[in-house]
């Protein structure tokens, strides 16, 4: 396979609106590694292997385990994530899948006991960002470094 182009060079604009976003997710109260799971996952559901060996990359640079990373894709039979991370996870999937049954209320009624409304904002915000990066890398092309 070989790379269509690099959207920063195609369409820069667009390219720094996006990484405006990716600028906001530094700012929000959701812990990096939280945010690199929720990266991990949707680049893993939505096949996009530049981003999933990126996003693996960092986990690893922020203290995230190999088992951990290992076993991200089967977490419901995983003791090693905590409930957090089980609602995350779960926000995650519904939200990439979301044309199965987009967030439901019980995985949406988790987040707000865990991460309180502006949390939960957040993750959506995070998840729907991740989203939109796999589909640009998937549709380009782009081969992991």
């Amino acid at each position: 396979m070989k790379e269509r182009f690099l959207l920063k060079d195609i369409l820069p604009a667009a390219y720094n609106a996006m990484l405006g976003l990716y600028k906001f997710e530094t700012t929000t109260g959701i812990a990096p590694l939280h945010r690199e799971l929720i990266k991990i996952r949707a680049s893993q559901i939505n096949g996009c292997a530049y981003c999933l060996n990126k996003h693996i990359i960092e986990a690893r640079e922020l203290g995230e385990t190999e088992q951990r990373i290992y076993l991200i894709s089967v977490w419901r039979d995983a003791p090693q994530f905590s409930e957090q991370e089980r609602t995350i996870l779960a926000m995650t999937e519904e939200i990439t899948f979301i044309h199965q049954k987009g967030l439901t209320e019980g995985t949406y009624q988790k987040a707000l006991e865990h991460f309180g409304e502006t949390g939960t904002a957040e993750l959506l915000m995070h998840i729907i960002t991740i989203n939109a990066w796999n589909r640009i890398g998937i549709s380009s092309h782009r081969i992991p470094e």
